[in-house]
């Protein structure tokens, strides 16, 4: 299947705040613009519209729009996309993303002077905690300076910051677990990773890996792919 043939769907979960949908929306035409030949889609998971299942069409691509690999990557997306569709993985841990972090970071104020706390949302899935304590260490190693992974909501360690902290949010807009973040008292708190540039490369690297690979699927039901990450 050629790459103007399979749709491209970005696979949000949703917020509340309808600045959420300002990120994703950014973000998708950052892709469309990127690969004019490719019919670039959204689908929400919750708290908004297009469903995911409306816009999955057989033959898509589904980009999960997430930074972790748990229950929506593994159960609900393919459960919810199309027969003969393609999920990849999310678009996080990616060693990427620890530049989106620092950058914000930098317009936060932090000078590599503070040791730094990932935020995570939190997760009962023990891989997507541990997606983002993988991102925690690649800042780490970008960076020099020590940095740990904490979570807003399920997972330990929770996130409670120190005086001494500078907290990036690993979550990509404004939301609910983005607030709480905000909120945890660290003398520099920074935004979340927004329509950052590199998500939209890392968006349409998870959707080229997948025709690159040839893009048949013989299942009756969505695939889910391990897609190999720069």
């Amino acid at each position: 299947m050629t790459r103007a043939a399979a749709p491209l769907v970005l696979a949000a979960h949703g917020s509340a705040n309808p600045h959420y949908a300002t990120v994703i929306t950014t973000l998708a035409s950052t892709v469309a613009a990127a690969r004019p030949d490719v019919d670039v889609r959204i689908g929400y998971l919750d708290h908004g519209r297009p469903r995911l299942e409306d816009v999955a069409a057989a033959g898509s691509v589904v980009v999960p729009t997430l930074l972790t690999n748990g229950f929506h990557v593994h159960i609900d997306i393919p459960a919810r996309a199309a027969e003969l569709t393609t999920v990849t993985t999310a678009i996080g841990p990616d060693p990427r993303l620890a530049l989106v972090l620092l950058d914000r970071l930098r317009e936060a104020g932090w000078r590599g002077d503070r040791p730094v706390v990932v935020a995570g949302a939190g997760s009962a899935d023990e891989q997507a905690l541990d997606d983002v304590r993988r991102t925690a260490r690649g800042l780490a190693e970008l960076t020099g300076v020590r940095a740990r992974a904490a979570f807003a909501g399920s997972g330990a360690p929770r996130l409670e910051a120190s005086d001494d902290d500078a907290v990036v949010p690993y979550v990509i807009g404004p939301g609910r677990y983005a607030t709480l973040i905000a909120g945890c008292g660290a003398p520099i708190v920074a935004a979340p990773l927004g329509a950052h540039p590199l998500l939209a490369e890392i968006i349409i690297d998870r959707y080229d890996s997948v025709i690159d690979e040839g893009f048949a699927p013989r299942s009756p039901h969505a695939r889910v792919l391990a897609v190999r990450h720069r």
